[in-house]
């Protein structure tokens, strides 16, 4: 029996997420599918965290993140750099740098940023963003996917996710 549950234990040792320290340009890098901006995931299933995804997001001068709802995921945001106004359930409310910014799913939401770049670090559980990520921006270097709204809207609605 006790043999059993050491042999228990190492497997589940084995099947565990480890943690592990990025640097600041490490990380998935893609480049968002409408506009240059840069994405890179640092936490997600794929490097062994089966509940949360984590990643940086910047969002250049006046291309904003348009309003959307997450049916499964809350998701925070913490703003590195810049200023605009986020859009909470048809509130607007200022943020700059240094904000925290927290959207219980089900909650329309989304970003302007008219005068300011942003650089947003972002943080959603269950997983399922970095997915969408992966599935609709690509690589550098690589050419743009050229996608239509009703494919952007397939790929979302795979992942819980659902624009205006």
């Amino acid at each position: 029996m006790a043999s059993r549950t050491l042999l228990e234990g190492e497997v589940k040792a084995q099947t565990e997420a480890h943690g592990y320290v990025l640097g600041v340009a490490e990380g998935e890098h893609l480049i968002h599918y409408r506009n240059p901006g840069s994405i890179i995931i640092k936490v997600d299933p794929i490097k062994g965290s089966k509940n949360v995804a984590c990643g940086t997001q910047q969002v250049p001068i006046g291309a904003g993140i348009p309003i959307h709802i997450h049916f499964d995921s809350d998701e925070a945001f913490y703003v590195l750099d810049g200023s605009g106004t986020f859009i909470l359930n048809d509130v607007r409310h200022p943020f700059e740098k240094g904000s925290t910014i927290f959207i219980p799913k089900n909650s329309w939401h989304g970003f302007a940023n008219p005068d300011s770049e942003l650089l947003l670090l972002w943080i959603v559980t269950p997983t399922g963003l970095d997915a969408f990520f992966r599935e609709t921006c690509n690589r550098p270097g690589e050419p743009r996917r050229e996608l239509t709204r009703e494919q952007i809207d397939a790929i979302s609605l795979k992942y819980g996710t659902k624009y205006k």
